[in-house]
C-alpha cells in the first residue's frame, strides 16, 4: 500500500542536472547522421548548416523550457505543461506516446546498439539465433514473415534489467551515474574529432569545397537526395535538419525529472541552455573533423552498417587496420560508443518513468504506478513497467520501425509544448517565473514556425510514415476514455 508521506527527493544538483541532457542527447546519431544528411544536401557546408539551424531549434526549445520548467518544477515535464495549458485528453496522448513507442523504442533500441557493438567488437561470436519462426499471412492483410529470435535481443533485454535495477535505487546515485557516462561520451567526440586533425594523414580543409558525386546512399530515398531528378532543395536540406534534430533529441528531457532537481530555479535554466550549446559545439566541432578527413562522396558512400566516425577512426596512424595503433583507436572507439549507448539508455529509463508516474497521480494511468519506493523515494513500479514493456519491444525486433513512426508525434508535442508559455503568460501574468525564455515572443514563435515547416516537410517527405505515427498517437483516445469513465479514478 502506499505511503502517502513518501515524495520525490530533489537529488539531482547542477552537474547531474547537465549530465542529463548531455547523456540523453549524444547517443549514436552524431556518429551515424553525416552519411545521410550528406545525401540530403551534397555538400559539407549545408551538412553543417543543417546541424547549426538544428542545434539554434533545438536551443530555442531550451530556451522555452528552461522558463516553463522553473515555474512548473514537477516530474513530467511536457505532460504537466499540456495538463495545465490544453487539459488532460491532449496531455494523455502525450503520455501515451511517450511510453507506448518514444522512450520505451528508444530505450530498445540503444540496448540493441550496445549488443550489436558488443558482439562486432568480439568478432561477430556472440550472434546466434535462439528461435526461428515462420508467421503466416492472417486472411491476406498482412505478408507473412519470418521472425528470429537472436542472442543479441537478450542481450538488450539484459541491459535493460540492469539500467532499471540501477534506477531503483536513489535518483542521487543515478545521477552521479549519469554524470561518469556523460563524461565518457564527451571524451568520445573529442577523441574521434581531436584524432582526426592530429593523427590522420592527408585530411583537407579542400574536402569543403567538394560536392556528393555518385555516392552510393544506402537506403536514402530519391525525394530526399541531392543531384536526382525528384530532389528540391527544401526537402532535402528538412530531411538533413531532420536527421540533425534525432541527434540533439533528448534536450527536453530534464524537463521530466524537474521534480528532482535541486533549486530548481536556478539549475534547470542552467543546465537547460549550458547543455544545449555544448552539445552543438561538440557536434559542429565533430563535423569539421569528418569532412576534414573524407570528402563527400566518401561520407555518403559508408555503409549504412557502419558509421563516419568509425571510418575516420580506422584513418588514424596511416590506416592501417593490422597495425596496433589504428587497431587500437578503432577497438577504442567501439568500447566508447558502446558504453555511450548505456549511458542514453540509463538517462532515458531515468527520464522516461517519471511520465507515467505523473500520469497515475493524476488518475490518468494505473494507480500502483503512482507508487514510490519508501527507501529510495523513486516511481519504482513505473520504472519496472517500463522496462518490461521496452524489454518486449527488444523481442519483437519492431522498435526500430516505430521509433521511425513516432519522430513526427514527437514534434507534434515539442510545438505544443512550446507553445503553452503564451498561454501561461495570458493566463497568468502575475505567476512567479524565476527564469524567463530570453527572446520572448521571438523565440519560441521561431520555434514553432520551423516546427510547422519540419511537420509539413516530413507530410511530404514521408507521408505513410506520418500517417501511421499519427494514428499511433490517436489510438490513445480509447484508452482515456476508459482510463477516464465515471468513478475509475476516483
Amino acid at each position: 500500500m502506499r505511503n502517502e508521506t513518501v515524495t520525490l527527493v530533489r537529488g539531482l544538483g547542477i552537474l547531474a542536472a547537465i549530465s542529463i541532457i548531455v547523456g540523453n542527447v549524444i547517443g549514436t546519431g552524431v556518429f551515424l547522421k553525416a552519411r545521410v544528411m550528406t545525401c540530403n544536401v551534397g555538400s559539407p557546408e549545408w551538412v553543417i548548416a543543417a546541424w547549426i539551424a538544428a542545434g539554434l531549434l533545438s536551443l530555442a526549445g531550451a530556451l522555452t523550457y528552461a522558463e516553463l520548467s522553473s515555474m512548473k518544477p514537477e516530474a513530467g515535464g511536457e505532460y504537466v505543461f499540456l495538463r495545465d495549458a490544453y487539459g488532460r485528453a491532449t496531455s494523455f496522448l502525450f503520455g501515451w506516446m511517450s511510453f507506448l513507442v518514444a522512450k520505451t523504442g528508444a530505450q530498445a533500441s540503444v540496448a540493441t546498439v550496445f549488443a550489436i557493438g558488443l558482439n562486432d567488437f568480439l568478432g561477430g561470436s556472440l550472434r546466434k539465433t535462439i528461435l526461428m519462426v515462420e508467421i503466416p499471412s492472417l486472411a491476406g492483410i498482412t505478408s507473412p514473415f519470418t521472425y528470429e529470435l537472436t542472442s543479441l535481443q537478450i542481450i538488450a533485454v539484459m541491459m535493460i534489467v540492469i539500467f532499471t535495477t540501477i534506477n531503483c535505487l536513489s535518483v542521487s546515485i543515478g545521477g552521479q551515474i549519469a554524470t561518469a557516462l556523460t563524461f565518457v561520451k564527451i571524451g568520445l567526440v573529442a577523441f574521434v574529432g581531436l584524432g582526426a586533425f592530429l593523427w590522420v594523414t592527408g585530411g583537407s580543409f579542400g574536402n569543403f569545397s567538394l560536392s556528393e558525386v555518385g555516392g552510393t546512399c544506402e537506403g536514402v530515398g530519391d525525394t530526399a537526395r541531392f543531384g536526382s531528378e525528384s530532389y528540391t532543395f527544401l526537402a532535402g536540406f528538412g530531411a538533413a535538419m531532420l536527421g540533425a534534430l534525432w541527434g540533439y533529441d533528448g534536450w527536453n528531457n530534464l524537463s521530466l525529472v524537474a521534480g528532482e532537481v535541486k533549486r530548481p530555479e536556478r539549475n534547470i535554466p542552467l543546465a537547460l541552455i549550458g547543455g544545449t550549446i555544448l552539445v552543438i559545439f561538440l557536434y559542429l566541432f565533430v563535423h569539421v573533423a569528418y569532412f576534414y578527413v573524407l570528402d563527400p562522396t566518401a561520407i555518403a558512400s559508408v555503409s549504412k552498417d557502419s558509421s563516419v566516425a568509425r571510418e575516420v577512426v580506422s584513418r588514424f596512424f596511416g590506416g592501417d587496420i593490422t597495425t596496433f595503433a589504428t587497431g587500437f583507436a578503432v577497438a577504442l572507439f567501439a568500447v566508447g560508443l558502446m558504453l555511450s549507448s548505456l549511458g542514453t539508455l540509463h538517462t532515458s529509463i531515468m527520464t522516461g518513468a517519471r511520465v507515467p508516474y505523473a500520469m497515475a497521480k493524476d488518475g490518468l494511468m494505473f494507480k500502483p504506478l503512482a507508487v514510490l519506493s519508501s527507501e529510495t523515494n523513486v516511481p519504482i513500479v513505473a520504472l519496472l513497467v517500463q522496462g518490461l514493456w521496452a524489454s518486449l519491444l527488444a523481442l519483437s525486433g519492431s522498435f526500430d520501425t516505430l521509433t521511425d513512426y513516432v519522430v513526427f508525434g514527437s514534434w507534434i508535442f515539442y510545438a505544443l509544448a512550446t507553445s503553452t508559455v503564451f498561454v501561461f503568460r495570458s493566463r497568468y501574468p502575475d505567476a512567479h517565473r524565476p527564469y524567463k525564455a530570453f527572446g520572448y515572443p521571438v523565440v519560441p514563435i521561431l520555434f514553432l514556425v520551423v516546427a510547422f515547416w519540419l511537420l509539413l516537410n516530413t507530410l511530404y517527405t514521408a507521408p505513410i510514415q506520418a500517417g501511421i505515427g499519427l494514428l499511433l498517437i490517436l489510438a490513445g483516445l480509447p484508452v482515456y476514455f476508459f482510463l477516464t469513465r465515471k468513478g475509475r479514478s476516483e
